[in-house]
């Protein structure tokens, strides 16, 4: 019993390691959700969306950032000094 458990749990490992989710922010403000990393060809980055399918490509000077979705930049979120005396 153990002598499987052993390999399914790194395959399981393997497969969940291969997909990430990427954030796609415009300099538009509109986002997009991308299944993997996208590529940049040409001047337009492709990538595949959260479904699996072909994405329209983005031009690269539309794009502010690129990251995973706990990484990503909140604009809304300003800095906020504490006031001391």
């Amino acid at each position: 019993m153990t002598k499987m458990l052993l390999p399914a749990l790194a395959g399981l490992l393997l497969l969940t390691g291969c997909s990430h989710l990427y954030v796609v922010k415009t300099t538009d403000g509109s986002s997009y959700m991308a299944y993997s990393k996208p590529k940049l060809i040409n001047g337009f980055y492709h990538f595949k969306d959260a479904k699996g399918n072909e994405a329209r490509p983005v031009l690269s000077s539309q794009v502010r950032e690129i990251a995973p979705p706990n990484m990503v930049t909140d604009e809304t979120a300003g800095f906020k000094p504490v006031q001391g005396k």
